[in-house]
């Protein structure tokens, strides 16, 4: 596939040179964050520097690489009192969207690469992800609940194209029965219709679309890669008709960018056939914060002390606080207003919650089979 390097036995740690300070507008056409500053882990924090040789001039486009990861387990437990599931796929390890609010940036640091545009431009692909699944759905103490895919990164970003890891999880799910919950931004989802209807038909799936806004200068700028506000709205509009469950999901709202889009965002998902609403006050996890706050001067220089004083005022005064009950709504009299402005629309617009069936499951076979004792 055209713009994808695929590598592997690579030092994750040496892939990239350019780290620190602002990369050139060249170099980065079409990504999200403007740097690629060293994660916090590291013992060397390194900036490129013009040494009046031209060096940087000379460097070439940042492409996509994209690595195997070999994973040994596939879903992810959780016990957080704030969201909605206990356990999750990702299928893929950093995000080709390029969106510049991402709260999974921060765990690319995990693997000694930057949460900058490391996290955009160096892509891990989980390979056997349906065949690890099938496994851990068969185990003889597996208890059925709602899998969610794409809480972390987009299970349909543009390397999905190649390596169908996401279609292959469906399919295993799919012949399981088990109910999986999916978020997106991305019109590929449409390419797995024939999948998601008939598990929708048995109350088994459904799809979540991210809409920030429906500016569409807006969302090039913050999420560069993603699919266009208008597309996503048909996107919806096709699920729905496919007897899909649609949710659209407002987030994250960002202060003094696209929270005054809440109530048109809503209205016009709902038009298109969407039956539930959901939103996240924008999160700062970590690197993030440097990162958003670059991305804030650079794009919105007379909008940044306010966009900033409104997040602090979420956060008790800081610009992120990660405790339970408090990270994904906020606190404080901007983040009550939000949170009624979200309520009132959703009970006018007649939203309401989608809840799946678990009693269908079917473990997969394992192979070889163990006769039962009894």
């Amino acid at each position: 596939m055209d713009g994808f390097v695929e590598t592997s036995d690579v030092d994750p740690g040496c892939l990239s040179p350019d780290t620190g300070s602002v990369i050139a507008a060249e170099r980065r056409r079409g990504r999200g964050v403007l740097s690629n500053a060293s994660g916090r882990f590291e013992a060397e924090r390194r900036e490129p520097i013009d040494d009046g040789w031209d060096a940087l001039a000379t460097l070439e486009a940042l492409r996509t690489n994209v690595h195997p990861e070999k994973p040994r387990s596939i879903i992810t437990r959780n016990d957080s009192p704030d969201i909605s599931f206990d356990r999750s796929i990702n299928p893929y390890r950093g995000c080709e969207h390029g969106c510049v609010y991402c709260f999974a940036r921060p765990s690319h640091a995990y693997v000694g690469l930057s949460p900058g545009l490391d996290f955009e431009t160096e892509i891990f692909v989980k390979e056997g992800a349906a065949q690890l699944l099938e496994r851990e759905l068969s185990a003889p103490n597996y208890t059925p609940r709602t899998i969610a895919i794409g809480a972390n990164t987009d299970p349909y970003q543009p390397v999905e194209r190649r390596y169908r890891v996401m279609r292959q999880i469906l399919e295993a799910l799919a012949r399981a029965r088990h109910p999986v919950a999916i978020v997106t931004k991305s019109a590929l989802v449409l390419r797995d219709l024939d999948i998601l209807a008939p598990m929708a038909r048995d109350g088994l799936v459904k799809v979540a679309i991210s809409v920030t806004t429906l500016d569409p200068k807006l969302a090039r700028i913050m999420e560069p890669r993603a699919a266009t506000p208008a597309r996503r709205l048909e996107t919806i509009e096709k699920l729905s008709a496919a007897g899909v469950p649609t949710a659209v999901m407002t987030a994250p709202i960002i202060p003094a960018i696209n929270d005054d889009e809440i109530e048109t965002i809503m209205t016009r998902a709902r038009g298109a056939g969407a039956r539930e609403a959901g939103y996240i006050l924008l999160r700062l996890p970590h690197e993030l914060r440097e990162l958003f706050e670059e991305w804030l001067t650079a794009h919105f220089p007379d909008r940044r002390a306010r966009a900033l004083s409104l997040i602090q005022s979420t956060r008790d005064g800081k610009l992120y606080d990660s405790a339970w009950g408090k990270r994904m709504t906020g606190v404080g009299p901007y983040a009550w207003m939000i949170g009624r402005r979200f309520e009132v629309v959703s009970k006018r617009l007649g939203f309401e919650k989608t809840t799946l069936r678990h009693d269908l499951f079917e473990p997969p076979r394992r192979t070889p089979r163990q006769l039962d004792l009894f």
